[in-house]
């Protein structure tokens, strides 16, 4: 996989044997303050590969983590990974917009701390069964949690041209869109597409050349944007956000690491809208009741370090944002 390929959630080390988690100083900085008091819980809606996890569980002797994922060959991993750390683990397979359900399975009504580290990880885009890379024949396949019933090869072999056009087009912003659609319902119509090598290929001869020569593989937007479809990834994103906010204690904070910038300006939207007061125009003084709930850690979202970069190219298009709730802790 080349490096330009689009970041899944960290990487592994040469080896293979290590996980290199996204911006892991900056995100341990900043859950810091909230994860310090005896009790406090941390949930990690992305799990991944637990390399964030097990870093604020070493930084946090007293820290309970509830780690959420759907996929199952995750939580397997991260069994074994965070063994060491006994009953101050919880695993749950699930997808996060599950988020309340899980909390109240677990008798937590509020949490100290919450991180989402967005987008497909890095062991999903590295195995080509998983069918996520452009840059590896495989199925077409792309369902982070695999009992899924939509899979990418469902999308492009029963949607319209219009239909696939629009999912190409909000999801990966592909201004040639159209040209792809209309060149996947032409090949299938002589044979179905089962493969990742298929569908890169149409993809490529469906962009001009010279378009081709810019910005990287051409099928990188295409396949972001059926993973987004099969994963209804935003949708999820958009329901999960305020259930996450709303569970935060007073001094409680969340960390979003994004790697697109749909997902980047649904963490903005949500974080924004919390942290804005929302008294009616024209009166004199602010209404308690609409001051800002949350406080921006951030200034706009923050990006890897050059340093980081030179370690993990995959991390090229991170995104990270955090926001603090008001108020007193317990």
């Amino acid at each position: 996989m080349s490096p330009g390929e689009h970041l899944g959630r960290g990487a592994m080390n040469e080896t293979g044997a290590g996980h290199l988690p996204v911006m892991l100083d900056r995100v341990l900085e900043l859950l810091a303050p909230a994860l310090e008091p005896p009790g406090a819980i941390l949930v990690d809606a992305t799990l991944g590969r637990g390399g964030h996890a097990r870093a604020l569980l070493e930084a946090h002797p007293r820290l309970a983590l509830i780690g959420i994922d759907a996929d199952p060959a995750a939580i397997a991993w991260c069994r074994e990974l965070l063994a060491p750390y006994g009953d101050r683990v919880t695993l749950v397979q699930a997808c996060y917009d599950q988020f309340g359900e899980v909390l109240t399975s677990q008798g937590a009504e509020q949490v100290q701390g919450v991180l989402f580290d967005l987008g497909v990880s890095s062991p999903q885009l590295d195995d080509p069964a998983r069918g996520f890379a452009y840059s590896q024949d495989g199925p077409l396949d792309m369902r982070m949690d695999p009992a899924r019933p939509l899979t990418a090869a469902d999308v492009v072999n029963t949607y319209s041209a219009d239909r696939l056009a629009r999912v190409l087009r909000s999801y990966g912003e592909e201004r040639f869109a159209r040209r792809i659609a209309d060149a996947v319902v032409r090949a299938r119509a002589r044979q179905p597409l089962a493969t990742t090598g298929q569908l890169t290929e149409i993809v490529r001869d469906s962009i001009p050349a010279a378009a081709r020569r810019r910005g990287g593989n051409p099928a990188k937007r295409t396949f972001q944007a059926l993973r987004i479809e099969v994963n209804g990834e935003l949708d999820v994103l958009a329901r999960t956000l305020p259930m996450a906010l709303d569970a935060l204690a007073a001094g409680g904070r969340i960390v979003a690491l994004a790697y697109h910038s749909l997902e980047d300006r649904a963490v903005k939207q949500a974080f924004g809208a919390r942290a804005a007061d929302t008294t009616p125009r024209g009166l004199p003084v602010p209404l308690a009741s609409h001051r800002p709930r949350f406080r921006l850690l951030t200034r706009g979202a923050e990006r890897p370090s050059g340093d980081e970069l030179t370690r993990n190219p995959r991390a090229a298009s991170a995104r990270l944002r955090a926001a603090e709730r008001l108020g007193t802790a317990a």
